[in-house]
């Protein structure tokens, strides 16, 4: 634990890290003053892709964290510079909500419901069997499918609920398209991550409670580990997997000392 408090920058994924819906995790003020305290840089890097930075910062203020919006990184803007690059000035057929519409305008992407060059797909309330058979058509036609993450669920507190890859999966098996997605464990995403520290990977740790996307994305970039278990991923899963964290916490409050 010791090599891991003194890293100098911390990842953290949010859902199941940080809250549950609405409620603050236990121990996460008393992590977050450790971070302001140790002078660590951090960044908040989560796969969702519903909300803003700016929403997010609301969000934990209102649950009486103090955190600046430029510690957020979220899979809908990894998505919409990753789309940018790829084809600058292109549209979009787009199954989100507000966060993944609002990153992908500010990339200059726009809304097209005709002939889009691509059909973007990530977690909304909205999604319903018209906007399904609109995005076959749109992919069947030729527009490239992207999602901005590979979480299949995702926790909240009424339970688990489908995530991004749960909601391609149908567009997938109708058009028979494999999509492509942006968020962790993407190496897109981790290094726009990391220069967003400033940190070498060496002298930085990701904290999340996700095997198949937190886990595995620091191990493949050379990050230290930690596995918290408030979230979708329990103890007994762990061993299911090829792969391990180096540490394994029941929540982030275990982190300050």
């Amino acid at each position: 634990m010791e090599e891991f408090r003194n890293k100098k920058g911390f990842i953290c994924d949010m859902d199941g890290v940080i809250y549950h819906g609405d409620r603050l995790l236990p121990g996460v003020k008393e992590f977050v003053d450790w971070l302001y305290r140790e002078n660590k840089e951090f960044l908040f890097l989560t796969n969702a892709s519903s909300k803003t930075p700016k929403e997010l910062q609301q969000k934990l203020d209102r649950m009486g964290l103090d955190v600046d919006e430029s510690h957020f990184y979220t899979s809908a803007q990894a998505t919409a510079k990753f789309i940018a690059s790829q084809k600058p000035n292109c549209s979009a057929y787009v199954i989100g909500d507000p966060g993944l519409f609002l990153a992908l305008s500010n990339a200059g992407i726009t809304n097209n419901s005709i002939n889009p060059d691509y059909v973007i797909v990530g977690e909304t309330n909205n999604y319903n069997y018209d906007s399904i058979c609109q995005a076959v058509r749109h992919v069947l036609n030729g527009a490239r499918l992207v999602g901005t993450n590979t979480d299949i669920t995702g926790p909240t507190e009424a339970g688990i609920i489908p995530a991004c890859r749960a909601l391609a999966a149908p567009i997938e098996m109708a058009t028979g398209k494999t999509a492509y997605f942006v968020g962790k464990p993407n190496p897109l995403m981790m290094r726009t991550g990391l220069h967003m520290l400033g940190v070498h990977s060496q002298e930085a740790a990701i904290i999340g409670d996700r095997m198949d996307t937190d886990i595995i994305a620091g191990i493949e970039t050379g990050l230290d580990t930690c596995l918290v278990l408030s979230g979708v991923t329990t103890k007994e899963e762990i061993g299911t997997y090829p792969y391990c964290p180096r540490i394994v916490l029941n929540g982030v409050g275990e982190i300050p000392v």
